[in-house]
């Protein structure tokens, strides 16, 4: 039986879940959807199930972005346990890959929401732009990538990626990035980085129903 902590486990689980992934046809069908528990009732199987866990019919946005951020961290949880030691410290701080814009918003002084009451008080040098924050987040995870695969091609396009690329474009790029290293250590964050847009365009079909009940949806 195969281990965790083992990269071959790890590329196994990393597929499977790629594979798990919700393609276009799955965002036409929730995206005709109007009503936001209709939505969630269609949401709570198939590729959409893991990112709303705890979201309840009647929540409203600071309930959905608590549960999806809550979702996020146990899927960063969940591939650390698969990797091999030295390179979970590098996924773990993919958790707060998510929280960047938070951390700008309370960095820039902005009163603290009530589902933000568990994140950390920002220092006094914290950037209060949000590229400011993905750049102290990208030297940071950088760090913790093991030395020997710094230099790493795909881990290397992946920084220029994150830093430069817009949500299309790395939609339509990083799958291309994830079956080039599909045996290598670095599939783990590409995967992450899809899965976040994933959480990220899912949040936004949430939000937009809850927010916006009376907007008309496109047919």
């Amino acid at each position: 039986m195969t281990r965790h902590g083992d990269l071959d486990y790890a590329q196994a689980r990393l597929g499977a879940r790629y594979g798990g992934r919700p393609d276009e046809a799955a965002w036409r069908t929730i995206g005709v959807i109007r009503d936001f528990p209709a939505l969630l009732d269609a949401t709570r199987q198939g590729p959409f199930r893991r990112w709303v866990a705890g979201i309840a019919p009647d929540a409203d946005a600071h309930a959905i972005e608590a549960a999806m951020r809550s979702s996020w961290n146990a899927l960063c949880d969940e591939v650390c346990s698969w990797m091999p030691a030295e390179w979970q410290p590098a996924v773990q701080c993919a958790r707060a890959l998510v929280d960047l814009p938070i951390a700008a918003y309370l960095a820039r002084g902005e009163p603290r929401l009530a589902w933000m009451s568990d994140y950390p008080k920002p220092g006094p040098n914290a950037d209060p732009d949000a590229l400011g924050q993905l750049a102290a987040w990208r030297d940071e995870w950088q760090r913790r990538v093991p030395a020997p695969a710094r230099r790493d091609p795909t881990l290397r396009e992946l920084g220029r990626l994150l830093r430069s690329s817009s949500r299309r474009e790395l939609g339509a790029r990083l799958p291309l990035v994830y079956r080039r290293a599909l045996l290598e250590p670095s599939a783990a964050f590409v995967f992450l980085a899809l899965s976040a847009l994933d959480m990220e365009r899912l949040r936004g079909e949430l939000l937009r129903r809850v927010l916006f009940p009376r907007l008309r949806m496109a047919a």
